[in-house]
């Protein structure tokens, strides 16, 4: 992203302003917007940033610490985040207002948790994680505030870089001619280990990688080398301005030849970052014919004072405007209606809030402890309205919850009892706000005799709280389906002498041979064949699954390797209570269930074959089917007794299948195959 100030030269006695790089920086936000906006790609121009602020940064604390001159670090932080955080904070601050104002509810709690990260610059991570969390179920839709990612790298990198400059400084106090040296050997250690870093962890898993803070170091090590050794870099005149164009063409092509957002950083993002070091070196002296001139001409600088605002609002209103008008293209005229909205606002943010909070160059104690009063108050306004709005909306989630009567919500039970299952006056639940509390649980880590031997099967086993006295147990094996499908087991538990034991993987289903679903396991066999083994040493008095596939464009099927988990758990003497998969659909049921305008219902047959694939197996296992209480008479329902019946797509709600427990159980005590405990 764009950093504000002024350039320099590096890490010498000079500190003239160099407008070409503020031109290059200017060119890289132009390159961002006109990405985002139009080819719905990444251009590689985050990149150039992070290698710009590197070359800025060790520049001038180089060239001091080289000098002997204080390097004043709490000054320095003071001055750079109060130009940096009070332009973030409103523009956060903004953000909240637009999401509470177009965002359906449940984007909500997305919203809260990635404000607190970008406000803190731990948005990276926050990202990070929701990519290789199976569980995340907002992490394929677009966050207003995603861009935030390369921000709080930087912010992270502008902590560390100083910290690194000081510690040689002050090791080498009295030897300031070896500063220089020491600092190239230690940011060229840091540049080989985090690009290869980078390399093997884009291969192994780019998505995590690509917001990974550690995969991105090189590129600001990158910067920082070429500013200690810019000085001895002495190219032709003809070779800078050859080098020069070079590099301007690569960055402008970058996005269009590499895959940035699917392939980087990797090795893939060396190209814009010699770019960028081919257009710095070309300009750091004149040469008749390169790309310095028109850099640094007014036109390409002009926008160069708002680069950093223009960073901060042009992906929220680009996503705010795609959520209003519920698109996913943008046409050339509105696209220009976009961009010419967010030059509008990075001028109102940079000279409403950015400039005037830049305060003086000085150093002295007063400018530092005002630098940090403005820091700290930006943080307690968006840490105070993020913290209040969810404050305000869990209470009245609480309050609900509490006033609710069960009668109003019978849930399943009500397709037993009434043809009619059209709502009542009572609202919905659970309550957009609630949903990431849907998910079916049983208790803390398996432990004692259920503790997993199996490496494989770490962080994946949970059991009832009074699993070891138990009289009886149920192993649920299977994925987020498996899990969802068990709340009403989980329900029957808790009113008899029975204890769950569950071993979940999402993305990882019963089945040996099913594809794997999740981003960060290639197979899930390994793990399949692991809990397989596990249930025939604790010997379950039986072993819950889902036998089937349902899918919303696809014929439901049995699960690919599922009669062969189903006969290693017969031999070993295990009874099987195997359950159909739920329906999945093409439209989330949830937020259609909260749009009055919309029509839900959807048949059967469009999503659940005709007759139950599992029913071959019912002869040797008990086999449970919930159809006729998620799709009653042959229409799959959004909400069904005042409950919804979904959290997304095609997971089930907690709270209603939950409702679903006195079905099991009739079909349980139906069962010839399984005995459990009576209530």
């Amino acid at each position: 992203m764009p950093t504000t100030g002024t350039a320099a030269t590096p890490a010498s006695t000079s500190t003239s302003y160099r407008a070409d790089i503020d031109g290059l920086r200017t060119l890289a936000i132009v390159l961002v917007v006109i990405y985002h906006v139009w080819l719905g790609r990444v251009s590689g121009g985050v990149d150039v940033f992070l290698m710009i602020s590197a070359f800025l940064l060790t520049g001038s604390l180089a060239r001091r610490a080289i000098e002997g001159a204080p390097l004043t670090l709490g000054s320095f932080w003071s001055r750079r985040f109060r130009r940096l955080v009070p332009a973030a904070a409103v523009t956060l601050l903004a953000v909240l207002g637009a999401a509470y104002a177009f965002m359906p509810p449940t984007q909500w709690p997305r919203i809260w948790t990635e404000t607190l990260a970008s406000l803190l610059y731990v948005e990276n991570w926050q990202l990070a994680f929701s990519e290789v969390d199976y569980y995340a179920r907002d992490s394929a839709e677009t966050s207003p505030l995603q861009h935030f990612w390369s921000l709080s790298i930087q912010g992270q990198v502008f902590l560390l870089w100083p910290l690194l400059i000081g510690l040689v400084a002050l090791v080498l106090r009295k030897k300031r001619h070896l500063v220089r040296g020491a600092l190239i050997a230690v940011f060229l250690v840091v540049f080989v280990w985090s690009l290869w870093f980078s390399i093997v962890e884009t291969r192994d898993a780019q998505a995590f990688a690509y917001f990974d803070t550690r995969t991105r170091l090189w590129e600001f090590a990158a910067g920082s080398l070429l500013a200690l050794l810019l000085p001895f870099i002495r190219p032709h005149a003809v070779v800078r301005a050859v080098i020069g164009w070079a590099g301007l063409v690569g960055i402008v092509l970058c996005g269009i030849v590499l895959d940035v957002r699917g392939g980087f950083p990797g090795y893939l993002a060396l190209w814009p970052v010699l770019c960028t070091a081919a257009v710095i070196i070309s300009g750091a002296a004149p040469a008749r014919g390169g790309p310095a001139a028109l850099l640094a001409s007014k036109p390409v600088t002009a926008l160069s004072g708002d680069a950093y605002a223009l960073y901060l609002v042009h992906w929220p209103i680009l996503v705010m405007w795609m959520v209003v008008t519920e698109t996913d293209r943008i046409g050339a005229g509105e696209g220009l209606m976009i961009i010419a909205m967010s030059l509008v606002a990075a001028r109102l943010l940079s000279w409403g809030v950015e400039r005037p909070l830049r305060g003086p160059s000085r150093t002295d104690r007063t400018t530092a402890l005002r630098g940090i009063a403005v820091v700290a108050a930006s943080v307690v306004l968006v840490a105070g309205a993020t913290g209040g709005w969810r404050w305000s909306e869990q209470n009245r989630a609480a309050e609900f919850a509490a006033s609710a009567a069960d009668s109003d919500y019978p849930g399943a039970t009500q397709v037993e009892v009434s043809l009619d299952i059209a709502s009542s006056d009572a609202p919905m639940i659970p309550v957009p706000t609630q949903l990431d509390s849907e998910w079916a649980a049983v208790g803390p880590t398996c432990d004692g005799r259920f503790a997993p031997s199996a490496t494989v099967l770490e962080g994946s086993c949970n059991q009832s709280d009074d699993a070891e006295a138990a009289g009886a147990h149920v192993l649920v094996i299977g994925d987020s389906h498996a899990q969802q499908l068990s709340a009403p087991l989980i329900a029957l538990s808790e009113e008899r002498d029975l204890a769950v034991i569950t071993l979940l993987r999402g993305g990882c289903t019963a089945g040996l041979f099913e594809e794997s679903r999740n981003a960060s396991q290639t197979s899930c066999e390994p793990w399949v064949r692991a809990a397989l083994d596990y249930a025939a040493e604790i010997e379950p008095d039986a072993v819950y699954l889902v036998l089937t596939r349902a899918d919303a464009d696809e014929p439901e099927r049995l699960l690919d390797g599922i009669d062969e988990a189903v006969e290693s758990l017969r031999e070993a003497d295990i009874p099987v209570i195997g359950v159909r998969d739920n329906p999945r659909f093409s439209f989330d049921m949830y937020e259609c269930a909260t749009d009055d305008t919309r029509a839900c219902e959807v048949p059967r047959e469009a999503v659940l074959a005709e007759e139950n694939p599992a029913a071959i197996f019912s002869d040797t296992i008990t086999v449970v089917d919930f159809t006729p209480w998620l799709c009653p008479w042959d229409v799959c329902q959004a909400t069904i007794g005042n409950i919804a019946v979904y959290i997304d797509d095609n997971h089930l709600s907690r709270t209603y299948a939950r409702t679903l427990a006195p079905f099991l159980d009739r079909i349980l005590a139906e069962s010839a195959q399984v005995a459990l405990p009576s209530a």
